[in-house]
């Protein structure tokens, strides 16, 4: 779990103070690794607080976070510097898992496809910072970073993968695009259906998920203008999101839409969407209450993205969608392979 969090509007403001005492040494550089969207607005970047050689790196967040960009950062900032004193990420939840990765690739040998997967990092990173600016993935707080690697998307699961300290701030979120908020804020949502009907359910989680539901129900169905404190609530719906799988998991929208990610580069919010709005037999009341979301909110959901793939791009689909088993399983216990088949599968992704 995340040891110490910062929240409040302007708490941005307190980086400095947050992460100095954490310095090294004069030479050790804080390394700020920013979203590129960010790349001309001043109004954040001049706030960054840099000193002696911390240094800020733009990194593109078009594509899901990619195992061969983490291992090329990572091994250029070892060869550029002796001692880095802290990885500040800031960013959406890709930008948080790539700041995750990177730290733990820079005291763990090999790729980090060599680390896909459960509790296979062998050593603890160094100090790193996470501080959203989109609330709903949950990144914040998850013991996870999601990567696509070359064979499969499946995130670096350990103990030593959450962040050290959080930054909420919600005015840095207030500004997101009204497509990409919903798309962000529906991940959390599909994370707290897809937790609180699962079958590792238990007290912990489902008193987060509770939470986390609640408020995005009240932002997204029972507010008519988004406001700050839609903003203030939605990022505390993420907290509790994440929190939430902390001690559970995802289920089925989270394992189909690793394969349309891995295949074909659908952002992992807006994946979930496709997904869940095709998968009312698995969480009717969830889907519904979604659908009542979307047109609400004037969403386009896309369609058919799916259309045209060959056989072998469905079968490269199916292999990670079933290597995710924990999320199966969660979702519909440990005979979850007499309902989810190949085909069944296939006809699936055929609806999308």
């Amino acid at each position: 779990m995340v040891s110490k969090v910062v929240f409040g509007r302007g708490c941005f403001s307190a980086t400095k103070d947050i992460i100095e005492p954490q310095r090294k040494n004069p030479d050790a550089p804080f390394i700020f690794l920013v979203d590129d969207v960010f790349k001309e607005r001043t109004s954040l970047i001049s706030r960054i607080p840099l000193s002696g050689n911390d240094k800020i790196m733009f990194v593109s967040s078009d594509l899901e976070p990619k195992t061969s960009v983490v291992d090329k950062i990572s091994a250029d900032l070892k060869n550029s510097f002796d001692s880095i004193s802290g990885i500040i990420g800031i960013g959406g939840g890709s930008m948080l898992d790539m700041a995750k990765a990177v730290d733990l690739m820079l005291t763990n040998p090999g790729s980090s496809t060599d680390y896909q997967g459960w509790d296979l990092v062998k050593n603890p990173g160094i100090y790193h910072v996470g501080i959203p600016t989109l609330a709903g993935t949950g990144a914040e707080v998850s013991r996870t970073t999601v990567l696509s690697g070359p064979e499969r998307k499946l995130g670096m699961n350990s103990d030593y993968t959450p962040f050290h300290q959080i930054v909420l701030d919600p005015e840095l979120i207030k500004n997101a695009p009204v497509n990409q908020r919903f798309y962000t804020g529906m991940d959390c949502y599909i994370h707290c259906i897809e937790s609180l009907t699962g079958t590792y359910l238990n007290a912990f989680s489902k008193s987060y998920g509770d939470k986390a539901l609640e408020l995005c129900e009240e932002v997204f169905l029972e507010k008519d203008d988004w406001d700050d404190d839609s903003d203030d609530k939605l990022m505390m719906a993420s907290y509790h999101g994440g929190m939430s799988i902390a001690y559970s998991q995802v289920g089925v929208a989270h394992a189909i839409s690793y394969g349309l990610s891995f295949l074909l580069g659908t952002k992992h919010g807006i994946g979930n969407c496709i997904v869940f709005d095709q998968i009312e037999e698995f969480y009717p009341a969830g889907v519904k209450k979604f659908k009542a979301m979307v047109d609400k909110h004037q969403i386009h959901i896309p369609k058919n993205i799916c259309a045209g793939l060959s056989d072998q791009e469905f079968e490269k689909m199916i292999d990670v969608a079933l290597f995710l088993e924990p999320l199966w399983e969660n979702a519909l216990g440990k005979n979850w392979r007499d309902t989810i088949t190949r085909k069944k599968l296939r006809s699936m992704y055929e609806k999308m």
